[in-house]
């Protein structure tokens, strides 16, 4: 775990057990590169168990700037950063850890921010009612839900437990009259039929990681969105899922899984390296992303 003993320069990473498929690096690295910024940026493998360690020697490494946190860490670091953020806090996750000057941990989310972010037109428009079909009921969800009950979304969240569902909701959901439903609830057709959506926001999410290579399918039938939701999926390997494919088939709008992370990137790179990253060079960074 000595990764700076070959450099002098500042440094941060991402971690997580896997992590070899991130993309953090090459997005914080296109960014430091861009800015001239002398500092790094690394992805490092930390099992569950190995945590601890990692965040010990870390902690006294003044060329450690911080990590991004990743499955499956988030909620577990919480405990090992001497300081919380309100929303970190109140989400029950922390994405971002910062070394304060002293040497002290400040544990952030970021992610609320970022996946918001691809949103914020939409966000910033009136509507008659808000509306929000949320899938899966990991760490990112709990962001997600947080976040855009914070902005008068009505969710409905979909799992395979429900009580855990519903426990998230009670945790970090603002707001009332939200719903929990088992999420095979969405993978038959259905004939309901939607009210006027004039006027109305909704979205369909996908906070889980089926759809991700190597997992199992997300079973979602688009007779369930009202005509003119957007589809939003976090994943990002691949990045154009099937549960993008099929919304866009069915004329929905769609946002992948890379305009969450390089949100949610942003705020931590500012908090790593003390600039604002260069978002103007969006289009050239994400043509160095696996499509």
């Amino acid at each position: 775990m000595n990764a700076s003993s070959d450099t002098n320069r500042p440094y941060a990473e991402v971690i997580g057990d896997p992590i070899a498929h991130s993309k953090s690096p090459v997005i914080h690295g296109f960014w430091l590169d861009a800015l001239e910024i002398d500092a790094d940026y690394r992805a490092h493998h930390v099992t569950a168990d190995g945590l601890n360690d990692y965040i010990a020697q870390r902690r006294t490494d003044h060329h450690w700037r911080g990590c991004n946190v990743t499955m499956p860490h988030k909620r577990a670091v919480m405990d090992l950063c001497d300081r919380l953020d309100p929303l970190a806090r109140r989400v029950s996750a922390v994405n971002t850890v910062v070394r304060e000057a002293d040497g002290s941990l400040s544990g952030y989310n970021t992610d609320v921010g970022g996946f918001l972010e691809p949103l914020r037109d939409h966000l910033e428009a009136q509507h008659l009612f808000r509306m929000a079909r949320v899938l899966g009921t990991g760490g990112a969800a709990r962001a997600i839900v947080a976040g855009l009950t914070e902005h008068g979304f009505l969710v409905v969240l979909a799992g395979r437990n429900t009580q855990k569902a519903q426990a998230l909701i009670e945790d970090v959901a603002t707001g009332s009259d939200h719903h929990v439903v088992d999420i095979g609830h969405f993978a038959d057709s259905t004939n309901f039929a939607f009210d006027d959506r004039e006027g109305c926001l909704d979205l369909v999410v996908n906070a889980s990681p089926l759809g991700m290579r190597g997992q199992g399918e997300l079973a979602f039938d688009w007779s369930h969105a009202p005509p003119g939701a957007i589809a939003y999926d976090i994943v990002t390997d691949p990045l154009d899922t099937p549960f993008l494919q099929r919304a866009r088939e069915m004329g929905h709008a769609t946002c992948d899984g890379y305009a969450m992370l390089i949100g949610q990137a942003d705020q931590a790179f500012e908090l790593f390296f003390g600039q604002k990253p260069p978002r103007d060079r969006d289009t050239d960074l994400r043509a160095l992303l696996p499509s």
